[in-house]
Order: C-alpha cells, then structure tokens, then sequence
C-alpha cells in the first residue's frame, strides 16, 4: 500500500523515513539509514533492554531529577553517541528546565539520528510543550506539509462503513474522504474534531460504504488542501454474511526498534484484521501519565506502524504491562486504585475501538463485534480482576459485570465460528502453576466454558497472549467438544518464555506473530492457524473444520 500527497510524492510526516523493502523470501532489507534503530543495539547491549533504559530516566525526569538523567544520558551517549533517543531525553530535560536553546539543539540531533518529527510535533505530554511558540523550535519544522502526528488507525469495519482516528498537531476539523479505489468520485465524507482533552485525537465515522470493496481515502485537517494525504482500506463482510479474511495477532510488543520492521512483516501478508491483544506499549507506570504517552507516541510515530494500522482495521485490549505492572490486578473497585479511571482514558485516547467496557460506570477495554458471521468477544483480565476478594469469594478474572456481560453475549452468539480473546492464556499449563493465567481462575472457566454445552453453542475457539512465543492449545472438558487456543504473544519484545512441550506446536526462536483465516463461504466452514516469524518464515500451521468443534 501506499501512502502518498496529493502531488503523488511518497512520504509520511517527518523528516526522515524510515523504510524497508520486501525481498521474494519475505525478508526486509533496508533502504534508508537505520542510524538509531543500529545505535539501539548497541544501548542494548551496554547497558539492558531498549525499551526500559529511556522509561527508566523519565521517572527520573518526571521527579525532578533532571541533573541526575542527563548525567546517565551523557553516559550513554559517550559509549554511543548516535542514540537519538537519548538526545530525545536531553531536549526533554533541558526544556523543563527552561534552557529551551539546549534543548533545540539535542531535538536537532535526534532528528538528524533518525527520530520521526511527529515524536516532538503533538501530544499532550511529551514533556516539551514549552518548546512551542519557540522561533528555533518551530522554524525546525516550517517545511512540514502535514498537521497529521499520529495515524490514520483504522477500524470499526462493519461492511458498510468505517472509522478513522488520528493525532493532529492543533485542535481542528478532521475529515475523512472516502472513493471507491480507481474511481474519482467521492462516496461520502465523515466529520470529527480532534480535542486537546482527547490528547488532540479525533475518531471519524465514515458510514454509507460498500461491503467487500477497496476505498481510497484522504484525511483533511480545517480543508486544507496541504494537508491532504491518501490511503487505502478494503471493507468486509456485514454482520451475519459468509466471509473470507484474514486476521494478524499478537501481543507482547515492547518498544524495541530493530524489530519494528515486524509490522513490515505484518503489512506483507496483508491481513484484514489487526488484534493486538495487550503488552501493547509496556508503559509500567499507571501513577506516571508521562510515561503512558511517551510509550504510546514513540509507537505511533514509526511510520512502520503508521503503514500497517492505515490499512488493517486494528482490534485492541490491554494487558498488565499497558493497564498496570507486572502480573496486577485491579481490584473490584471502579475508583480504586486512584490511577485506575485516568489510565483507562490514556488507553481509550489512542485506539479505536467500537466500545470501552460499560463506560465511566464500569469501564474496561471488553467489546464484541463481528466479521462477517464471525464473533469475536474480547475480555479485559486486569481492571476488575480481584485474585484474593476480602469477603473470602471465588477469585475473579472479570469482575461481576463484565462475566455476566459475556456469559450472555456467548449464549447468545449468531457467529458460524465465535472467538473468545482473552489477554492471558485459557490454558491451565501455560505458565506452570502461576496464578496470572486462567489458571487462578478455574471456577470462573468453568462457568463460561458451562455455556458453551448448556447453549450447544458450535465453532467456538480461544484466542489468547501474554507468553512470549507462539502456541497451540487443545483444552478437552466434560461436555465440550476440545477448544483449540490459539496464543501469540512476542511480536517484537526480546525477552522469551520457554517453548511448551505439552502445547501441539510451540515456536519461540524469534519474534512472531499468529495468522488466523477465515473461510465460512464453504460447505464445511474452515479456520487455518499459522505462526509466521519476524522474517516472514510459516513456522507451524493447522486447519480446522467447523465439524471438528461442534456437537
């Protein structure tokens, strides 16, 4: 796919592209310099993981530690002095402390390193918002074409119409041209405005489209043909239509650049769909609302990303590592812990997703929605979860309100094959005997997995993340036909779990990712699981027939 100006120019918004080209093998070779992706390497080696050393200086930073990080920085920058991302921090720390000349000339130095423009142009916490207004500041990005920082992120695809969110620079009207591709007339047009309270972000609806059908689109911001830019995006199947798609999944993508080009990967098999299924970002931080957008913007600034997200519609929920720390649970509470509502809205701010739980009353990343005749219900397994209850009730993965949201939305599915997704593993054995998985959770799996026999419910399958690599499940249990899990989760992260001797495949020797595909247009409804590694290699795959999961 493309992304082009209106004059036809191949660009994104930034100073420098970063690019790659797809060999016949499916492997990426550069085009462009990869001055800060190579420098990233070599922090990593040094020092510890890409995506900790940076967050770990901006808790320093955000606590009034300046001296402290730039002395760190000047460290790093001494053993390897082409880590624009340390130069990102510097400008960050001079800023606020007011000396906005040294921080204009490390924002210079990242840039000339390989940082995306669009990391120092938007958002509302990038920790240089004093920089703004700055002739030395501004005068670096006179020569920007684009008010787009972040996106365009699609998704939403319900056959006849789509939705579009993007980051701008400014408040402003936002709108989304739609065509069907290769001809000239303009189908319809959706209006939005992106709001400073929403972190500058606006989601527009585009409805009034044909099913199954390539569009072109362009994004303009306040009408200005300057801002023009074009994409392309292919509606699906309505709801309760025979389809045929595919969907990429994954979770486990920490921040770590020399595998970015894993969204290349991605783009390459040309999915429909895009489920990232949490450990999306890492943040860590739910008391630092720095760090949440810091981690979500130097994501969205790759324009590998950009391409993928502007082309595939993307389902997302979250996991530990986006909603809180290391292997936490919420809590029963909707306002406790204090952070608990503000995160939700970091994480509400930068996806489009067709619902949030149940609102600001019971909030949570949960939602359904279909494909076609394919349903698939996502699960929030962090904000409700509660392992010990003070009463001295059953543990629960979901909490009250979303369980019997999805007990009923089960019971009540219409899809030829109905998809539960979970953030955690179903499967008891993933993690040994940790209680973080479903595995502390048993009666609660009991009870959903109930309606699936009580309704005679046919063609369910699991889908799941959290373990860095990439599985096979079959789960056999009384009054169940067996349900296969399908669990992915080291998109781009360097850390890695074992491999599972019990699982029927298990793939952990580089980065990965699940493809799921979908045929519901045969007699014998068909989905075909497949583990592709970051260089484009099928590693294990395996075809079922919806007779194989049904009474």
């Amino acid at each position: 796919m493309k992304i082009v100006n209106a004059c036809g120019l191949l660009f994104f918004s930034g100073l420098l592209l970063i690019a790659y080209t797809a060999g016949v093998s499916g492997n990426w070779t550069k085009t462009v310099s990869q001055q800060n992706d190579d420098a990233a390497k070599k922090v990593e080696r040094k020092f510890r993981q890409y995506k900790r050393v940076h967050q770990d200086l901006l808790k320093k930073i955000v606590a009034g530690k300046e001296e402290d990080a730039l002395a760190e920085l000047d460290l790093i920058l001494k053993v390897v002095p082409k880590d624009g991302e340390s130069h990102y921090m510097k400008a960050v720390c001079y800023a606020r402390m007011n000396q906005p000349e040294l921080a204009v000339k490390h924002v210079r130095a990242a840039l000339e390193l390989g940082l995306e423009s669009s990391r120092f142009r938007g958002g509302t916490k990038t920790g240089l918002e004093s920089l703004r207004g700055v002739p030395a500041f501004e005068a670096i990005f006179e020569q920007e074409q684009s008010g787009i920082v972040h996106g365009p992120m699609v998704g939403q695809n319900t056959g006849d119409g789509l939705s579009f969110w993007l980051r701008t620079i400014t408040e402003c009207e936002v709108r989304v041209r739609c065509w069907e591709k290769g001809k000239p007339r303009v189908v319809t047009t959706g209006i939005a405005h992106s709001k400073q309270a929403d972190d500058f972000t606006a989601i527009v609806r585009v409805d009034g489209l044909k099913p199954d059908t390539t569009y072109a689109y362009s994004v303009h911001l306040d009408c200005k043909p300057g801002n023009e830019e074009q994409f392309e995006v292919k509606t699906l199947a309505q709801k309760g239509e025979e389809v045929k798609f595919k969907v990429a999944f994954g979770g486990g993508s920490g921040f770590v650049p020399q595998h970015e080009y894993m969204w290349n990967t991605i783009q390459s098999e040309n999915p429909d769909v895009l489920m990232l299924l949490g450990d999306n970002v890492y943040s860590d931080a739910p008391e630092i609302p720095e760090m949440q957008h810091y981690c979500y913007y130097r994501r969205q600034s790759r324009p590998e990303f950009r391409a993928l997200v502007s082309q595939s519609s993307v389902y997302s929920i979250w996991d530990d590592h986006d909603f809180g720390v290391n292997d936490c649970q919420g809590g029963p509470e909707t306002d406790s812990p204090y952070w608990k509502l503000p995160v939700w809205e970091v994480f509400r701010d930068n996806w489009v997703n067709p619902a949030y739980g149940g609102g600001e009353s019971n909030p949570g990343v949960w939602y359904d929605y279909y494909i076609g005749d394919v349903h698939f219900i996502m699960t929030d397994g962090r904000i409700f979860r509660d392992l010990k209850p003070e009463d001295g009730g059953r543990p629960t993965m979901l909490g009250p309100v979303q369980l019997a949201w999805l007990k009923k939305t089960l019971a009540e599915s219409e899809g030829t094959f109905t998809v539960l997704v979970s953030p955690v593993p179903w499967v008891f054995g993933a993690k040994g005997d940790s209680k973080d998985t479903w595995n502390g959770f048993k009666e609660e799996r009991y009870e959903i997995f109930n309606v699936i026999s009580t309704a005679r419910k046919n063609g369910v399958l699991l889908m799941s993340a959290d373990r860095h690599r990439s599985d096979l499940w079959k789960i056999e249990q009384d009054g169940v036909y067996p349900l296969y899990e399908f669990n992915s989760s080291r998109l781009t992260n360097q850390h890695v779990h074992a491999e599972m001797p019990a699982a029927e495949f298990s793939y952990n020797k580089k980065q990965s990712y699940g493809l799921v595909e979908f045929d519901t247009t045969l007699e014998d409804p068909t989905v075909r699981y497949t583990v592709i590694n970051i260089d484009g290699k099928r590693i294990n795959s395996r075809e079922l027939q919806r007779s194989e999961i049904s009474y």
